[in-house]
């Protein structure tokens, strides 16, 4: 039904974005390879690709920053067991080029690292996608510098993602979130390891 939405990035969190187009804003659920990609477009003309999902209580709309991160998105809830969300999470937690890597080389165990996917679902996502994935163009890598609420950011971020915000809370608190040569890491490094720790 919607293709894309082009406009003015309203505002923008680490799992949501609104985008303005022509008066009317319209809130897309996103991943935080996209949250990435929109960081410096605060205000600024924007186009996400759209996936539109109808069920019965509500009416949900997810953004892309490029093709290939919807097209993969749409693989992934094609298989039996990958629901939206969970969807969102893999494409949150690794990049296009990764996951179809992969699945192109039957690496379950990476799959299977992400939150939520278990053995099954891993094996299903890799047999049923591997000769789908070819057709799925590069993602984009992304990267950015470190905000200042970082950690009040990746609360929000993980939360809204489903996880209990006190094991979330703790988790933030009790780590000091800096790389190994000691420089502060990104909303999008704490999150990714929050999704591999929680």
């Amino acid at each position: 039904m919607y293709e894309y939405f082009e406009g003015k990035l309203a505002s923008l969190e680490p799992t949501q974005a609104v985008v303005d187009c022509g008066g009317v804003g319209y809130l897309l659920e996103i991943t935080l390879n996209t949250y990435e990609s929109l960081r410096k477009a605060a205000g600024e003309g924007v186009k996400l690709y759209a996936h539109h999902v109808v069920r019965e209580d509500a009416h949900q709309l997810f953004g892309f920053h490029d093709l290939a991160e919807r097209e993969m998105f749409r693989l992934l809830v094609g298989v039996n067991g990958v629901g939206n969300q969970t969807a969102r999470v893999m494409l949150s937690s690794l990049t296009v080029d990764q996951l179809r890597n992969a699945i192109a080389t039957q690496d379950v165990k990476l799959v299977q690292r992400v939150k939520g996917i278990g053995a099954k679902t891993a094996q299903r996502i890799v047999l049923e996608l591997a000769d789908k994935v070819g057709g799925v163009g590069v993602g984009a890598q992304v990267s950015g510098a470190q905000v200042s609420p970082a950690r009040d950011e990746a609360l929000t971020a993980l939360t809204m993602l489903g996880f209990a915000k006190p094991a979330v809370e703790k988790l933030l608190l009790g780590t000091e979130w800096v790389h190994s040569d000691g420089s502060a890491m990104t909303v999008e490094d704490i999150i990714k390891e929050g999704l591999r720790r929680l």
